[in-house]
C-alpha cells in the first residue's frame, strides 16, 4: 500500500488481514510493527492514524463487530422462531470460520465508563439488537433475553473456538454434532420462554 494512500480506515484494513491470517490467535498477535511492515511504513507513521495499539485494535473490533452485525441480519431477515435462530448460528459460524481473527476480536466487551469504548459498545448494541429480534419469533419475555442471548452465543462460541483451535481430534463428524447442538439450544430457549410464561 502506498504511504499517500494511508487513512485512518486504510490502517484498519490492513489490521484486519493481518489479524484474519494469524487464525484464531491473529488478534492477540496484532503488533503495530506488522501493520507498518504490511502497509509499507514506518511504525511512526501509523501515529498520523492510530494513537496506539489499543486504539487500533478498537477500530479493528468495532469494524468486526460491524460486520457479524450486517452478516446476522442479512442470514435472519424474513425469519422466526428456530429458523431464524439456526441462520443466526449458521452465520456465526461461518463468519468465524471464513475471519478467525475478526471474529476473536468481537470478544472483547467494550468498557462501558470508558468514552473511547463508546463507538464499540454501540456496535455491540446493534448486534445484540439483531440477536435479540431474532430469538423474540419464540416469545420470550423481554427480562429473559439477555439469559437466552448469553445461552445462544455460548454454544455457538464454544464450538467455533474449539473447531478453530483444532480441539475436537475424533474423526466423527463435526457438522452433525454442530446440528445436535443448534437443536438442543433451540429446546432450551423454547422452554425458557415456557417457564417464563407460566
Amino acid at each position: 500500500m502506498p504511504r499517500a494512500g494511508l487513512t485512518r480506515a486504510a490502517v484498519t484494513a490492513v489490521a484486519l488481514d493481518l489479524i484474519d491470517e494469524g487464525g484464531a490467535a491473529g488478534f492477540d498477535r496484532l503488533t503495530l510493527a506488522a501493520v507498518a511492515a504490511r502497509a509499507g511504513v514506518a511504525v511512526p507513521s501509523l501515529y498520523k492514524h492510530v494513537s496506539s495499539l489499543d486504539d487500533l485494535r478498537r477500530l479493528v473490533a468495532t469494524e468486526s463487530v460491524n460486520e457479524l452485525t450486517r452478516v446476522l441480519a442479512a442470514a435472519t431477515i424474513g425469519r422466526s422462531g428456530p429458523d431464524a435462530l439456526r441462520s443466526a448460528a449458521d452465520a456465526i459460524r461461518a463468519y468465524a470460520g471464513r475471519h478467525p481473527g475478526r471474529y476473536a476480536s468481537i470478544q472483547i466487551a467494550p468498557d462501558l465508563s470508558d468514552d473511547a469504548d463508546e463507538e464499540l459498545a454501540e456496535a455491540g448494541a446493534a448486534t445484540i439488537a439483531v440477536l435479540a429480534a431474532t430469538l423474540r419469533g419464540f416469545g420470550l419475555p423481554e427480562d429473559s433475553m439477555v439469559d437466552a442471548i448469553r445461552m445462544l452465543r455460548s454454544a455457538v462460541h464454544g464450538f467455533v473456538v474449539l473447531e478453530l483451535t483444532g480441539g475436537f481430534g475424533l474423526p466423527d463428524d463435526l457438522d452433525r454434532s454442530y446440528r445436535l447442538l443448534i437443536d438442543g439450544i433451540t429446546v432450551g430457549i423454547a422452554g425458557l420462554a415456557e417457564v417464563e410464561a407460566a
